[in-house]
């Protein structure tokens, strides 16, 4: 809901959501999903990523600028992010 504050969202929480949404893209299961590769090595393009940001959009309230998947690619790295941008009240 714009303008409410969410509760933060610890980094392995959204590192578990990660790794779900990244294996329902790629059709892996979850635990094949290794957080520390890059998306792009199981195949997720641009157009994944932004359907990415989209679920993140949608289940966390948060925006993210596109240049986000190329700053932060991989579950752990884009995890601590989300998780810092909760923290810091970031939320959108």
């Amino acid at each position: 809901m714009p303008g409410s504050a969410m509760p933060s969202v610890t980094e392995h929480q959204f590192r578990e959501w990660l790794i779900e949404r990244v294996s329902r893209y790629v059709r892996r299961p979850a635990q094949e999903i290794d957080p520390s590769a890059p998306f792009a090595e199981y195949g997720m393009d641009s157009v994944a990523a932004l359907s990415l940001f989209g679920d993140i959009e949608d289940a966390f309230g948060m925006y993210l600028e596109p240049t986000v998947a190329w700053d932060h690619p991989t579950v752990e790295s884009l995890a601590r992010f989300l998780a810092l941008e909760t923290t810091n009240g970031a939320v959108r």
